[in-house]
């Protein structure tokens, strides 16, 4: 058996729960992590020899209580509230443990607390509630490993700092911490919906647990149009998850994918949720206009058939109210099937000359594309070359040696 893996997927899929369940015991979201690592750590330990047990995530947060009653008669400081936890630990069972799922979000409001700087915010919430390593947070925002150790231990250091206590705040705080735990609940969805490394090209169980927040934020927030674009991209993108893989797991990207597995039922509630934001009158913003665009893919037969032209005006919006070097090249994309690839890579090319993006895959995987279509196929296979040794999932680096190959049996 193997344990590193066992253990690696369990933390995948109780990570957050766990981290959350202790966060609300202890109200320490950084004592509450160091916790769930060490009882990581002695499962590394144990379960070769035990074996791994029934209910992982229960025998885990076990174990971290117990360290956490430890921690705390070191201190000497177990005074009555410490008590009465170690009695309800004495007392509790591991069939009796059911981690709240609102716990989550109160981690995720908890990471968003605005005495935390923005980057601050995103790395300790992917590192808390994605269950992300370092590395992975790192080559995500192409930063060095060590400066996204130090956004967590600040963050932590921060937050203990300032007492932010563990829960969700009163609605009229909300808006001040909105628009972060919406960007970092995506961030967690997009994580899941295409893992930046490992040899999965979709991680579900993240995606789900971003979908699960999203909908659980739109309850109390009817009238904010951005929870409910929100909730509408992740329905339509999810919708897709059936036909994004193959059986072996290798990727399928959208034009070959069988929109028969679609799933017509998420599609009509990513419908939905976009109906509820423009209800509220107050205009499309940035998660409303993507899911606009997702929405176009949605209802397209086929990628022949699909409204490109429309695409291509919602992206020129989404760009205005909120630019980015990504949105711009997946307009150039859009581009590229409204009038041709030679209008397209001009766009990509502004991109390059700017400087954006560089280290990603992102940008030569496009021009490599567009270059294709253009009939240049040395360039084409250098800029396919440079994308499949920058990109850090090995699923998406088979879509594109693919590609390489293709270009080499069309000479």
């Amino acid at each position: 058996m193997d344990v590193r893996a066992g253990v690696d997927a369990v933390w995948r899929i109780e990570g957050a729960r766990i981290i959350a369940t202790l966060a609300r015991m202890t109200g320490d979201v950084g004592l509450a992590e160091d916790l769930a690592q060490e009882a990581v750590a002695d499962a590394l330990v144990q379960w070769p020899e035990s074996g791994i047990p029934q209910n992982t995530g229960a025998w885990l947060t076990a174990i971290a209580k117990r360290k956490a009653i430890d921690h705390w008669r070191r201190r000497e400081r177990l005074d009555d509230r410490y008590r009465a936890i170690a009695h309800d630990l004495e007392e509790a069972s591991d069939a009796e443990w059911q981690p709240i799922p609102d716990d989550v979000l109160r981690l995720v409001f908890t990471a968003c607390h605005p005495a935390l700087a923005r980057e601050a915010q995103v790395a300790l919430t992917l590192r808390t509630v994605a269950g992300l390593t370092t590395e992975e947070i790192a080559r995500m925002f192409l930063v060095p490993v060590a400066t996204v150790q130090q956004r967590i231990v600040r963050a932590k250091k921060t937050l203990a700092a300032a007492k932010v206590p563990f829960e969700v705040p009163d609605p009229n705080e909300w808006p001040a911490r909105l628009a972060s735990v919406l960007g970092v609940v995506y961030l967690v969805f997009t994580e899941g919906y295409a893992a930046t490394s490992g040899d999965r090209w979709v991680r579900r169980e993240v995606a789900d647990e971003a979908l699960r927040l999203g909908r659980v934020l739109a309850g109390p927030m009817p009238r904010e149009p951005e929870v409910h674009g929100l909730v509408a991209l992740m329905e339509f993108q999810a919708s897709r998850f059936a036909a994004r893989t193959a059986p072996d797991g290798s990727a399928v990207l959208l034009e070959h994918q069988d929109r028969t597995k679609w799933d017509r039922a998420q599609i009509a509630r990513g419908r939905a949720a976009l109906e509820k934001a423009d209800a509220t009158g107050r205009g499309r913003g940035p998660y409303g206009l993507q899911a606009a665009i997702a929405e176009c893919h949605a209802l397209a037969p086929s990628v022949a058939e699909t409204d490109w032209e429309r695409i291509v005006l919602l992206y020129e919006a989404l760009g205005r109210l909120a630019p980015n070097p990504v949105v711009d090249l997946n307009r150039a994309v859009a581009v590229s099937m409204a009038t041709g690839p030679a209008s397209a890579l001009r766009i990509v090319d502004q991109i390059a000359d700017a400087g954006q993006l560089a280290g990603s895959h992102l940008l030569p995987s496009v021009r490599g594309e567009l270059l294709a279509r253009l009939g240049r196929v040395e360039e084409a296979r250098s800029e396919l070359t440079t994308a499949a040794n920058l990109v850090r999932n090995e699923r998406e680096r088979d879509v594109l040696l693919v590609k390489i190959a293709a270009l080499d049996a069309g000479r």
